[in-house]
């Protein structure tokens, strides 16, 4: 049986093949059911994906890596890759672009075609990354279009995708339909 049909009969996310195309789920990842998962998308080992989340795989492909998290409403689509243990934030787009390890994107922001998060960035909440912007690993962007503000050093900034890691398996092993 393809990872495709174990992933739909165990209910996690709505996922879907789109032409011949399908969903590949590492055992350890959590897909909340409420996700939509379609077409070309790999999600690594530990990964997570939260309720509303889009990732729509029928343009590219779309990798999110070991520990990586996409939360609450947030879109990945065309060629979307999240590096290892990065962090999408509620309702944050990621088009056609690169998220390097263990970078944030905030809240609302969206983060255009083209362009790199190095690793360890911040990219504000509400910021818009332009198209084809190198964002410099630790440092933090903010504006629209968003800019460099600062440099950062923050270690407790590195374990976000951490404890979204240890989130995703309490819900994994405690959450419950209640229809």
């Amino acid at each position: 049986m393809g990872i495709f049909k174990m992933v739909l009969e165990t209910g996690a996310g709505m996922l879907r093949s789109f032409d011949g195309r399908e969903p590949q789920v590492a055992d350890s990842a959590y897909v909340d059911e409420a996700a939509v998962v379609i077409g070309d998308v790999v999600i690594e080992a530990d990964a997570s994906v939260w309720p509303n989340t889009t990732l729509r795989g029928d343009h590219g492909q779309i990798v999110v890596g070991e520990g990586a998290n996409v939360q609450d409403n947030a879109v990945l689509h065309e060629d979307a890759v999240l590096e290892p243990y990065s962090t999408v934030g509620h309702s944050a787009i990621v088009h056609d672009a690169t998220v390097a390890e263990r970078a944030l994107v905030g809240m609302n922001a969206v983060v255009l075609d083209g362009c790199h998060v190095g690793e360890g960035a911040v990219v504000a909440a509400g910021s818009v990354v332009t198209e084809g912007t190198e964002i410099p690993p630790s440092t933090l962007v903010a504006g629209a279009p968003a800019e460099v503000k600062t440099e950062i050093d923050d270690p407790h900034l590195g374990a976000t995708a951490d404890r979204y890691v240890e989130l995703s398996t309490k819900h994994a092993e405690t959450s419950e339909r209640l229809d």
